[in-house]
């Protein structure tokens, strides 16, 4: 008798490392990895392909896996007439990178699933997002006949869908092809409007439907404030915060925020959580404190942090991928509660609790009718004064229920944790880390993105080439445009809170291999794939999602390596990589491009370099370096010069070498265009030059 607990289909996937792979191993549909053994079987059989694309956290890519992937029937006809292909899209960015760009084209739109039919030759002739089955969404068609349609159009009429193909793929290599964009201020201003015209007055953020963090539109209206003093910029990007912080898309008890809010108002998510979410979302908040001195936005980055350091975090140091939205198959079940269950947990502090949480008989959570998923609803001030108590004893309460039902939480079943490390991802956090670190005083934080850099330059670097992935003691795929130009700008931003000169050396060594491999040495940027790629056309990736582009985060690491480095030609190789953007920031800077446009600040300047030379562990050295971190100053670098020959520095930057402590004290020189004012000893004098 077979083992009842043998699963009764296993195919190539089993052997992967990639979770979401892996979820797809028993399904009954034969899976390939994306690889040539797929295309080659494609080609001898004569068959067309399905590319399925999606990632292990995907709520609707384990809803099309239930519906169409596990039945018998669909994996039949699948398996008899397509040969059926799974990507894990944070394992191969540059495989998802294309073929969104053909369901983008194709329909208008994009997501996960994402599931595109090529012919053996690779070349793209239909595609789209979720297709249901049997009739979930009558509106979308049903995925098998969708097949059944396609199969037949391959069998009766070839050569008119390989035209197709044909068609489509010289559609998508022309894209991006446009005159290099003109670097010009007036693209701020273009950015800034479309940011306004897409703004939600009622509920904040961006657009009308659903509503995505996008932490990247709140850094570059940061910037657009500072450099205008246009304080519609710093009232969206405030109110924006305002709202993450309050909603449902803050998890309330444990730290961090899920994907995405499915309503206008912030209020129910998608539950699953992201490394790069918290990344960026936690560099938002810090500059957001930065700027405006708000307690709050402090609370919420150290919160989001604790999250990652507690639960995201691999046990070499490497920081893991994400956590699902589901959990027993249901999404969210394991963060919300009805009231019974509160009030059971919380006792007298209930009432506290429902106030300041919304907590209602009904719920707010229509999936599940009588749950409650947490956003916050009166303010402190209002239920201290209702319950006759200070605002510090109502804060206290409110902690300890929080870390009450915590740990009943923790005694559910979790969602799934993707547990592999991805150096692009890596890399975003260690310079959220970083610039945390440095501007809250938290050295934990700093030593973190130490570790985390660490095993991303020794454990997935463990031939001297830099690797995208590495899970359970394993690394694989070699590194991409994204892997170099996230761990570089990291490094740049570790620099500036250790001031340790080898993180330095480490960015230009990234930015030098990432400009031989990728640089696109006539347009200017980077391509998402090696020369030798196997892949039917290198794209150059221009839009900043739900991450900025890898091109986006390339320029902005190369522009800030080049002030601190005073390496000229680093700087014009950034620029390079924004001109080469020019579709995006000429058509959609607002609503595509906005850390392109913080890059673009940057650029335009005016800049400049600040050296602070003096004993690192000096009380007045300490003194200079807090008013520089205090202050938001998008378009300045610090250096540290330490004290006597300082070689390695020097060796680095040699103009640092004139920058000496004066009569013996710290000194800090404000330096622009290579001529320094005169060195100040004081955090008052520098607050002064710094205002200048």
């Amino acid at each position: 008798m077979n083992d009842p607990a043998e699963p009764k289909h296993t195919n190539r996937l089993a052997q992967e490392k990639s979770p979401y792979l892996l979820q797809h191993a028993h399904n009954p549909v034969d899976w390939y990895p994306w690889g040539e053994e797929a295309f080659a079987k494609a080609k001898r059989e004569n068959k067309p392909v399905l590319v399925s694309i999606g990632y292990a956290t995907c709520h609707w890519c384990h809803v099309m896996e239930r519906e169409s992937f596990e039945n018998e029937e669909v994996a039949a006809f699948l398996n008899a007439h397509f040969v059926a292909v799974k990507v894990d899209r944070e394992e191969r960015p540059d495989v998802d990178e294309l073929y969104m760009s053909v369901v983008q084209a194709l329909t208008g739109s994009g997501g996960w699933p994402l599931n595109v039919f090529l012919t053996p030759e690779k070349k793209p002739f239909f595609g789209g997002t979720y297709f249901p089955y049997p009739h979930r969404l009558p509106r979308r068609g049903n995925f098998l006949d969708l097949l059944k349609a396609l199969s037949q159009a391959w069998a009766e009429d070839q050569d008119a869908v390989v035209k197709d193909a044909e068609r489509i793929t010289q559609h998508i290599t022309s894209l991006g092809s446009g005159a290099p964009a003109e670097l010009e201020a007036a693209r701020l201003d273009a950015g800034f409007e479309q940011l306004q015209s897409r703004f939600d007055q009622e509920h904040a953020g961006f657009g009308t439907t659903t509503k995505f963090p996008t932490p990247h539109n709140v850094g570059f209206l940061l910037r657009y404030y500072q450099r205008t003093d246009t304080t519609a910029a710093l009232d969206m990007a405030t109110r924006t915060l305002d709202a993450m912080l309050s909603g449902g898309l803050r998890d309330h008890l444990g730290g961090g925020f899920h994907r995405y809010t499915v309503d206008p108002a912030w209020e129910i998510p998608h539950f699953e959580k992201m490394l790069y979410d918290q990344a960026g979302l936690t560099r938002a908040f810090v500059e957001g404190y930065q700027v405006t001195g708000h307690a709050r936005y402090a609370e919420v980055a150290r919160e989001t942090l604790e999250f990652v350091l507690r639960d995201m975090r691999d046990a070499k140091g490497g920081f893991t991928s994400a956590w699902d939205a589901d959990s027993e198959g249901l999404e969210g079940k394991c963060y919300v509660w009805t009231q019974g269950e509160l009030r059971e947990i919380l006792g007298d502090e209930f009432l506290l609790f429902a106030a300041r949480y919304a907590v209602s008989e009904e719920g707010n959570f229509h999936e599940f009718p009588g749950k409650n998923h947490l956003q916050l609803n009166q303010d402190l001030e209002t239920i201290a004064a209702t319950a006759k108590l200070s605002v510090d004893e109502v804060e206290a309460r409110l902690a300890a229920c929080r870390a009450r039902l915590l740990g009943v939480r923790e005694q559910r079943i979790p969602p799934l944790h993707d547990d592999k490390v991805l150096s692009d991802w890596n890399g975003h956090m260690i310079g959220a880390l970083a610039l945390a670190g440095r501007v809250l005083d938290e050295p934990r934080y700093v030593t973190a993105a130490q570790e985390a850099a660490e095993f991303v330059l020794t454990t997935l670097r463990p031939e001297g080439e830099l690797m995208h992935r590495y899970r359970e003691g394993e690394v694989g795929i070699p590194a991409l445009l994204d892997d170099y130009a996230f761990m570089a700008w990291g490094l740049v931003e570790l620099y500036q809170a250790t001031f340790e000169p080898r993180y330095l050396r480490e960015a230009k060594a990234l930015l030098a291999t990432l400009q031989e491999r990728f640089g696109d040495a006539e347009g200017g940027g980077f391509f998402a794939s090696p020369a030798d790629t196997e892949l039917l056309h290198r794209s150059k990736p221009s839009y900043d999602g739900a991450m900025p582009s890898g091109n986006a985060a390339a320029a902005t690491a190369l522009l800030e390596l080049g002030l601190l480095l005073q390496d000229p030609a680093l700087g014009a190789l950034g620029a390079k990589a924004l001109a080469s953007l020019s579709e995006t920031l000429t058509k959609a800077p607002g609503f595509g491009a906005t850390q392109a446009l913080q890059a673009l600040d940057l650029h335009l300047g005016p800049d400049r370099e600040v050296v602070v030379a003096g004993a690192l562990e000096a009380e007045e050295t300490q003194a200079l370096l807090r008013v520089l971190r205090a202050t938001f100053l998008p378009r300045t670098v610090v250096l540290h010069r330490p004290p006597g020959e300082a070689p390695e520095i020097a060796a680095l930057v040699p103009f640092v070498a004139a920058q000496t402590p004066v009569d013996g004290k710290p000194a800090a020189y404000v330096c622009r265009d290579y001529t320094c004012q005169q060195p100040v000893t004081s955090a008052a004098e520098l607050s002064e030059q710094l205002r200048k």
